[in-house]
């Protein structure tokens, strides 16, 4: 049952189900772990969407994080625009570029040179094969419940044990390629220890999302990243920051500035777009300048750096820097959450809600959620439930139990007051 009418939307996902598999064009959209068949959005603005169908809705997941300033802003707009007028793709170098690379060294200490390219898949793609070229090893850490994108080399779920190889999580993944991967569970420093003494000399790099986002929101325990950086240092390998989500939201300087954390290089995306399709890869020059045409790791984009997405990810970063709006999302989302924590207590409902800044999660568990089992053992039941129940009333939220939701500037005032009173309200009705 659709949780909302939406004839138009249902007769668009009928035919997109002829021509496209499963009808859209990522996985989560489908509506999978949630139930229902998805709406379709036929226009966005500030902290809202509507639908083919006419609904307006509230929007909590923000085109999965890079509408930080809110849908189709205003500045983001107009730089687009007057882009488009000069052409959408040169396939050779244009001034954006050099502006966006400045803006990017500017706020990310860690990173004296970057490269850009068309999607974070690509960003944590190429971070891998400079790990690997760098270091002249072949094994690479990752950890359960962290999502980078579907490279082969990434695509690979947890073993049997913390000490084992992955296997492939997807059909057309080598296992070979899965054998090259360690997956170890989050937040578990005796896990990672016992992995670079398992194998010595081997390891290349531990790619890490520093605030896990594709598993829910999950936070890192206490001194835990800071372990990461002294076991890669100490082992020769490189620490790789997934920051595709995280980075300018959370922080001009992502992650790496609220901790206080320098990794070797870092993965961006998502909002320095702003809105369009890009990833980026940076960190130190010696290891950046491996990179061909300098150095001998290929990487290559016919789209990477084109004009238009360069000219909204300025914008977008531009417009961060003059209002620094962390502190004020930082609040807005904490007022949610202590929102919903409150009507939670009193209903008896046992729920989990991390936050930090304007990124944070629903989990229905009397436990704490810091890392993947954890997060599993929350009721998705209950989510779908509560998610179809804010859809009816106009709020959309990650139609998963595992996603991270998102605010925007845009949400400030009435929007937020109004999906604090759906959100707590569908709270009311287990």
């Amino acid at each position: 049952m659709p949780a909302i009418c939406q004839p138009a939307s249902d007769d668009l996902f009928a035919r997109a189900r002829r021509l496209i598999p499963g009808g859209v064009n990522s996985p989560v959209r489908a509506f999978r772990s949630v139930g229902g068949a998805p709406f379709f959005v036929k226009a966005a603005y500030g902290a809202t969407l509507t639908t083919a169908d006419d609904t307006e809705l509230i929007d909590f997941v923000c085109t999965w994080g890079p509408a930080i300033h809110g849908h189709n802003h205003p500045a983001i707009r107009d730089a687009i625009a007057l882009a488009l007028e000069h052409g959408t793709s040169f396939g050779i170098p244009n001034p954006y570029e050099v502006e966006m690379a400045e803006l990017i060294v500017k706020f990310f200490p860690s990173i004296e040179k970057v490269r850009m390219c068309n999607s974070g898949t690509e960003a944590t793609m190429t971070a891998i094969r400079l790990a690997r070229g760098c270091t002249r090893r072949d094994k690479i850490i990752k950890f359960a419940g962290c999502y980078h994108g579907h490279s082969d080399s990434l695509l690979v779920s947890a073993g049997s044990g913390a000490l084992t190889h992955g296997h492939p999580d997807s059909a057309g993944v080598p296992a070979a390629f899965a054998r090259e991967t360690i997956v170890l569970p989050y937040n578990d420093t005796a896990a990672l220890d016992d992995a670079f003494a398992a194998n010595p000399g081997q390891i290349a790099g531990v790619i890490v999302e520093p605030y896990c986002g594709n598993v829910g929101f999950i936070i890192p325990d206490p001194g835990y990243l800071a372990h990461l950086r002294a076991v890669t240092a100490r082992h020769g390998a490189l620490l790789i920051f997934d920051e595709v989500m995280t980075g300018f939201r959370l922080a001009r300087g992502g992650v790496q500035e609220l901790e206080g954390i320098t990794p070797d290089l870092t993965t961006l995306g998502k909002i320095i777009g702003g809105g369009l399709p890009v990833g980026a890869v940076g960190g130190r020059a010696d290891i950046m300048d491996q990179l061909a045409p300098d150095g001998p790791v290929y990487q290559a984009g016919t789209l990477s750096g084109n004009p238009l997405a360069m000219a909204a990810g300025i914008a977008a970063l531009k417009l961060l820097d003059e209002e620094n709006p962390y502190a004020r999302l930082d609040a807005l989302a904490g007022q949610l959450r202590s929102a919903l924590l409150s009507t939670a207590r009193a209903k008896g409902l046992p729920i989990q809600v991390p936050q930090r800044g304007s990124m944070f999660s629903v989990f229905f568990t009397d436990k704490p959620v810091r890392d993947l089992a954890s997060a599993l053992a929350s009721d998705a039941a209950r989510y779908a439930k509560f998610f179809h129940a804010c859809l009816h009333a106009g709020v959309y939220l990650a139609p998963s139990a595992y996603e991270t939701a998102f605010l925007s500037t845009a949400h400030e005032g009435v929007h937020l007051t109004r999906a604090s009173e759906i959100m707590c309200n569908a709270l009311k009705t287990f």
